[in-house]
Order: structure tokens, then C-alpha cells, then sequence
């Protein structure tokens, strides 16, 4: 099954942000890339074709997506997650992030306090920063390699006036896919501190078996109603390029400030090819993510397993996600130091982990979506070069 994913496509002078951005970022063209999140593996051969059709049509108008894209979105909800949404709810933006920017406006004021847990997305922080709100860390615990909510904490900062919290779920760069429990805990201080939940869920459909995503906004409709979910098939299916997202908000007034915002932003409209992209994800995709998750199931096991070996680096085992969490604090280095360790005596160019925010400290991030054969390379690589550290 794992045998469509065993070519390895060249992504080199394709403008590639991931392939040809090396030398930039990494001071030498001979690293290897297992940083940014997307994948180096092709595309469904139905969505392949489905936009090799919309090319050909040859024109490229302004396109609506309409109640058939709306449908196959709340199918793909209902099969995948149990969550059944109204066709009403659903705000399509250019990406995830942008429609958190449009949501920091709209449900928050200059100068209110929004809560995220750390270490988390980096633009997490830079887009409170950007709209003069107040950031507010809520650093996860960690112990015995996993990470948990500190519940005491998040409570005592939501005394203090927060007005939203930014919820990561698939946690990323953690990997941990928040149980029915830890969530139901979190809706509830919420809902007593009338705290505005701001969801992103884009790694929803990339779970390991053993475990399940619940959408916050389906516990209950209370929930439902304090809620803005932030989805996009980007992730699962690797098409971050063509910038397609949506966000499902049932409350109407949230949803209608929202609809204004992107309006007065020129934001409104997603590209023709995105469209064509979600329509065929989610009715002919299901198959490819299947063999997807077999694929990213067994490389997560070869770094984990890698490690496990190993005293200096702990590979923080996800639950979610194809980014996996390198506890490298036994190393005893510095981060800059780490860094170096990493892009010019292993050679590889991981996530660098204070990017993440403070408890990222001697913490990398590598990212596992390429063909097994890539990602035992990259580890091999690691390996000798902590050999020549003894």
C-alpha cells in the first residue's frame, strides 16, 4: 500500500520554499530540508487530474464556491469527525491563518489578553502582536516525554480578563491530539470566563491509530456557539500552495463580523484552483489519505524507535500530525548551538524549537512527510554526527 509514496519527486528550482530556500536559511545547499510542513510526496491522482481538467478548461475567472463545494465539506466533517455542520456556517478564506487574523479583529479589541499554549505554531504569536492584543502563555506540562494542560494555570490567566484562546488541535509542534476529557475541561473554563474559542484544527485528519480528533465546537451547543473553527484540506492532502481554507462559525453574529471582515480586506474570494482542489480532496482523496497515514505511521515509528536507542535526543512520540518533537536538552547545548549541531554536523535543516516560543529550549521540530527512505537518511545522518560528539 505504502508503495505510491516510494518515488521521491524533485522539488529543486520549483520555487520551492522548502527545497530552495536551503542555502538561505541554512548557510549551505548541501543540508537536507525536514522543516517546513508540507510534504514531499505527489498529490491524489484524482486531484491530480481534476486540476489538469480546470487548466485545460483554460480560463481562470473569478469562481464562487457554491452548495456542492458546501456539501462535499460537510460530508467530509460528518464521515471524518462526527461533527454534522450546516451549510450556513461555512466562511472559505485564502487560509487558516488569515482567518484567525480576521477573527483577533472582529471577536477582540485592541488591548485584550489572548491565551495560547506553549510551545506552539509560531505565527500564533506574532499575529496577537500584530493587532496590539496582549499575548498570555499558557505553557503545556511536560513530564515523562508528553505533554499535558496545565488546567490551574489556564484558569488563573482567564481570571485575569483573557478574552479568546487560541486552541492548537492537532497540537503542533507537541503532537498531542487533546482527548474528549482534556477538551470538555478546556470548553468549560471557556464557557464560565466567557473566553472566545478560536480553533485550529488543520491537522484534523492526520491521526495515528489509538487515537481520535473531536472538534471542540461539536461537545456541546454552547460550545458550539463560542466557537470559530479553522479546517483546510491543505495539510492532509499537501496542496498548502493553493491556499484554500474555510472556517465553521454557527454563531451568526460571530460569522457575519467575520463575512465583513474579509470583505473590507479583499479576502472574500479564494483561487479557482483551490476550489477544484477541496471538491476533489474530499470526494475522491480518502483512499490516498488512508495509505497517507500507513506511510506516516511507519516513519513515525522509525524516529521514535531510532531515538529510544539513543540518550541524547528523545523523539516526543505524536498523536496527530506528521511533525514529530525532538527533545534534544540531554545534548547540553546552548540552542544556537544546537542549531548549528544540527544544519552543519548532521546536515539537516530541522525547525528550530525557540521559534516555537520560550519552551522550546533545546527542542528541534522535523517534519516526517517524505518517503521512508528520506526520513531514515535524515536520521542517519543525526545519529553519525552525535557518534562523533563521544
Amino acid at each position: 500500500m505504502v508503495s505510491l509514496f516510494e518515488n521521491f519527486p524533485n522539488r529543486k528550482n520549483t520555487r520551492s520554499a522548502k527545497w530552495d530556500m536551503v542555502e538561505k536559511l541554512y548557510g549551505a545547499n548541501n543540508v537536507q530540508p525536514m522543516w517546513v510542513a508540507d510534504m514531499d510526496l505527489t498529490i491524489a491522482e484524482a486531484m491530480k487530474q481534476a486540476l489538469k481538467n480546470r487548466v485545460d478548461h483554460g480560463i481562470f475567472g473569478y469562481t464562487v464556491t457554491d452548495d456542492e463545494i458546501n456539501k462535499h465539506v460537510q460530508q467530509w466533517i460528518l464521515t471524518q469527525h462526527q461533527w454534522e455542520i450546516e451549510k450556513d456556517w461555512i466562511v472559505y478564506s485564502p487560509g487558516v491563518i488569515p482567518t484567525l487574523h480576521m477573527a483577533v479583529l472582529t471577536q477582540t479589541n485592541p488591548g485584550d489578553k489572548i491565551a495560547i499554549q506553549t510551545p506552539v505554531y509560531p505565527p500564533f504569536f506574532e499575529l496577537i502582536k500584530t493587532h496590539d492584543r496582549e499575548l498570555v502563555q499558557n505553557p503545556l506540562i511536560y513530564q515523562d516525554n508528553y505533554y499535558t494542560i496545565d488546567f490551574d494555570d489556564l484558569e488563573n490567566s482567564f481570571k485575569q480578563g483573557v478574552s479568546a484562546f487560541i486552541l492548537c488541535n492537532p497540537h503542533n509542534p507537541v503532537g498531542r491530539v487533546w482527548t474528549k476529557e482534556e477538551l470538555e475541561q478546556l470548553a468549560k473554563l471557556c464557557l464560565q470566563y466567557d473566553v472566545t474559542i478560536l480553533s485550529d484544527e488543520i491537522h484534523a485528519d492526520l491521526i495515528y491509530p489509538g487515537h481520535k480528533h473531536i472538534p471542540i465546537s461539536s461537545l456541546s451547543e454552547e460550545v458550539n456557539q463560542q466557537t470559530i473553527t479553522c479546517l483546510s484540506p491543505t495539510k492532509t492532502f499537501n496542496i498548502a500552495g493553493l491556499q484554500v481554507s474555510y472556517a465553521i462559525i454557527p454563531n451568526e453574529k460571530r460569522r457575519k463580523a467575520m463575512n465583513k471582515a474579509f470583505r473590507k480586506y479583499g479576502m472574500n474570494h479564494i483561487n479557482t484552483l483551490g476550489i477544484t482542489a477541496i471538491e476533489a480532496a474530499y470526494t475522491e482523496g480518502k483512499d490516498w489519505l488512508d495509505q497517507l497515514m500507513q506511510l506516516l505511521e511507519r516513519n513515525r515509528d522509525l524516529v521514535v524507535d531510532a531515538f529510544a536507542a539513543r540518550d541524547e535526543i528523545t523523539a516526543v512520540q505524536p498523536e496527530g500530525t506528521y511533525l514529530i518533537w525532538l527533545d534534544c536538552t540531554n545534548m547540553k547545548l546552548e540552542q544556537a548551538e544546537l542549531k548549528k549541531f544540527m544544519q552543519e554536523k548532521a546536515k539537516v535543516g530541522l525547525n528550530d524549537g525557540v521559534s516555537f516560543g520560550e519552551k522550546g529550549q533545546g527542542f528541534m521540530r522535523i517534519n516526517i512527510a517524505s518517503p521512508t527512505n528520506y526520513v531514515q537518511e535524515g536520521i542517519n545522518k543525526i545519529i553519525a554526527a552525535l557518534d562523533e560528539l563521544k
